[in-house]
């Protein structure tokens, strides 16, 4: 991938996965037409926030020519103070991704040479050990990159974790000896939220598209009333994400013999079956609202201070571009949609396993009272729903002053985009559940009538990864293995 024009979410999380990023000659040109002012502002000593001044509180002491050099080191040292576990490898390119992008626009004032590091250890596949916990905003995760740049920190290659300065040895990169404004570019800005959101998206669209498919099958199994997903019908709410839910629905369950036997005998099913497009469907409306937000960030410059100009006169913007406050909304809005799809979903776990309402054996056992089947994979997807309720509170509202009062708002996109992929990652494991219960389903049904095709073939794809549960195995693995199979992209359901 070529970057010349700012990087879409798509395209970060290509490169996150593993795609190369080269630079234009056209952004190699704009960075060093940056660096150029910022050349020009050392020279006639304007005074320029991070350049020849201490940072937040400290932000008035000036810092003369001497010393500059030192400060770009000593801000990553000091912002280097990230803790626990570490990012994995997708999420740490994704964030080099975005920073590069962040630097590609021409004026954060960096050298070329730096950013051609960054794409190196791309292009060499390591990555820097990045701790995952500690960034209210945008520091610590990218200080922590730029400490490999320097020598510093670890870097993991070829899934070993190896000091900095010896990988850098070994690509024939030199460290790099930071300059003036160098070490706050490397921190500021919000490539470290874009990157995560960029990732979350991803899998967030993997997971709407299993949602649909799963909750097909679970429809299918319990009889459902299919008017509901009705296009004349839905269209009187406008959507374009029920419209899309609908048609998915409705084309899953063209052909199914077991819903056109029960056409007809309830007037109306629960809301877990009944509000799918709705529910669904405004969970897609949320998803396109959020990546036209980090499309929106990609598109924007988010360093601290800014300049432009010319070399003769150069101008300096001290700004808050790098306060990631739409980031932040997004990420916390993102992260109650899909919530609330995997609360539907654990509804719909439930109507499986309860006899009192599915017409099936109870929870789903092959010996009822003898085995428990089913019963304890609910409690599962409860907890994780429960764990969702806490994750979704808004991290936006946290608040928080900093820096002596001098950096007095804190929008915490980066801990919303994080939190994000945890409830992600909750609502796999209970899409899983779910569908390895409407799996179990299908095999207890009363009479012998075809399923739908295309629910079929997904059945099928599950059966040929686990057997039929009679409590005869830890159900653990089982809803792990199935959980796996949401790694893949999710079927075609397209008219």
């Amino acid at each position: 991938m070529i970057l010349d024009t700012p990087l879409s979410w798509r395209d970060v999380a290509a490169v996150a996965a593993g795609e190369p990023l080269e630079l234009a000659a056209s952004a190699a040109a704009r960075i060093a037409a940056a660096r150029a002012l910022v050349v020009s502002i050392v020279a006639s000593d304007v005074r320029a926030y991070g350049v020849n001044t201490g940072v937040g509180a400290l932000c008035e002491v000036v810092v003369d020519t001497a010393h500059q050099r030192q400060l770009s080191r000593n801000i990553l040292m000091s912002h280097a103070a990230g803790l626990g576990a570490p990012l994995g490898a997708i999420e740490t390119r994704a964030i080099m991704a975005a920073a590069i992008n962040n630097y590609a626009h021409g004026y954060s004032g960096v050298r070329p040479e730096l950013v051609a590091a960054l794409v190196a250890l791309l292009e060499a596949d390591c990555h820097p050990e990045v701790p995952s916990r500690g960034s209210l905003g945008y520091l610590t995760h990218m200080a922590h990159v730029g400490l490999a740049l320097i020598g510093e920190g670890h870097v993991i290659r070829r899934g070993a974790r190896r000091p900095g300065a010896e990988v850098l040895r070994e690509l024939g990169l030199a460290p790099l000896v930071l300059e003036a404004k160098e070490g706050l570019s490397l921190v500021n800005g919000t490539p470290c939220a874009t990157g995560l959101a960029a990732v979350a998206l991803v899998r967030m669209e993997r997971l709407l598209g299993w949602a649909d498919a799963i909750a097909a099958m679970t429809a299918e199994t319990l009889h459902a009333q299919i008017r509901a997903y009705d296009a004349e019908s839905l269209a009187l709410r406008p959507s374009r994400g029920i419209e899309l839910v609908g048609s998915r629905l409705r084309t899953a369950l063209a052909g199914s013999a077991i819903l056109a036997a029960s056409a007809g005998r309830r007037t109306q099913d629960p809301l877990c079956l009944r509000a799918v497009p709705q529910v669904h469907g405004a969970a897609r409306d949320v998803f396109e609202a959020g990546a036209a937000v980090v499309d929106q960030e990609l598109r924007s410059v988010t360093d601290n201070p800014l300049v432009a100009g010319t070399a003769s006169a150069p101008r300096v913007f001290s700004e808050a571009h790098a306060v990631g406050a739409a980031l932040g909304l997004a990420a916390d809005g993102l992260g109650v949609a899909i919530a609330e799809l995997a609360a539907m979903s654990e509804r719909r776990i439930d109507r499986l396993v309860n006899p009192l309402v599915s017409r099936l054996p109870a929870f789903l056992a092959a010996d009822s009272g003898v085995g428990s089947g089913l019963m304890i994979a609910q409690y599962t997807a409860l907890a994780l729903v429960g764990e969702n309720r806490r994750l979704a509170a808004p991290a936006s509202l946290d608040g928080g002053v900093t820096s002596a009062l001098q950096e007095d708002h804190v929008a915490h996109a980066t801990p919303a985009a994080a939190k994000l992929l945890e409830i992600l990652n909750n609502t796999q494991a209970i899409l899983a559940i779910e569908l390895l219960a409407a799996a179990q389903a299908y095999d207890l049904q009363p009479t012998a009538l075809e399923r739908a095709p295309r629910t079929d073939a997904i059945y099928r794809m599950v059966r040929a990864h686990v057997a039929f549960y009679a409590d005869d195995r830890p159900l653990a693995d089982d809803m792990s293995a199935v959980r796996g199979l949401l790694d893949a992209p999710a079927p075609e359901l397209a008219p």
